[in-house]
């Protein structure tokens, strides 16, 4: 099978990431494509791929795949024995809501708070939508714990895609500093020691040094 992953810049896109992540679940071989965002030719190498010109795109055997929640389910279809989502049926049901949740909303964080790998400051002050959607955020967490069948430090016990779609918010609440209760701040970590993730966030940490 043939995967060829178009992303976009590891320091700054959260999408990406996702996708990176859904695929170390898998396995398998990949090949990787990175077109810096931003610049006057962005758009036109994305549209090569894509009507979307966003990313992250998966071009696979079948053509290529936008959106990092299509991708995800994609994969979780190819690669069936990878167990990208909880065996359970009630935890996959509701790894599969936390995804659309996430996939489809917070915009107060995402506005506020950019990914940026690269950052290490609070973000002062914070607004009241803001730490709403945080609380939302970790109720939802709470939720998914609350729902596993399996034991592990993941949101379902081991990793799944669910990981895969709040990595990026872990690293929003690392970078700007926001506290957290014990059990959530764990978490946080276990996402950060994830072999796949620290890979990501090296070479995004080395994007920056350029």
């Amino acid at each position: 099978m043939s995967l060829h992953l178009i992303i976009g810049d590891k320091r700054a896109s959260s999408w990406s990431l996702r996708g990176a992540l859904a695929l170390s679940l898998t396995g398998a071989k990949y090949t990787e494509e990175l077109v810096r965002l931003g610049q006057p030719d962005t758009r036109e190498k994305l549209l090569k791929y894509s009507a979307t010109a966003k990313v992250p795109l998966l071009k696979t055997e079948f053509g290529v795949i936008a959106d990092s929640l299509a991708i995800a389910e994609y994969l979780a279809e190819q690669f069936p024995e990878a167990g990208l989502w909880p065996k359970d049926v009630a935890a996959r049901a509701q790894a599969r809501s936390a995804c659309a949740q996430m996939h489809s909303g917070f915009f107060a964080i995402r506005t506020h708070m950019p990914f940026d790998l690269g950052r290490d400051a609070p973000l002062s002050p914070m607004p009241a939508d803001v730490q709403a959607e945080i609380q939302r955020m970790l109720a939802l967490w709470a939720e998914c714990r609350a729902a596993a069948t399996e034991a592990g430090p993941y949101l379902f016990g081991t990793l799944s895609l669910a990981d895969v779609f709040f990595a990026p918010i872990a690293v929003r609440l690392r970078t700007y500093q926001v506290e957290l209760p014990e059990v959530d701040a764990a978490y946080v970590e276990t996402l950060y020691q994830w072999p796949a993730f620290k890979a990501w966030q090296q070479a995004g940490l080395e994007e920056i040094a350029r």
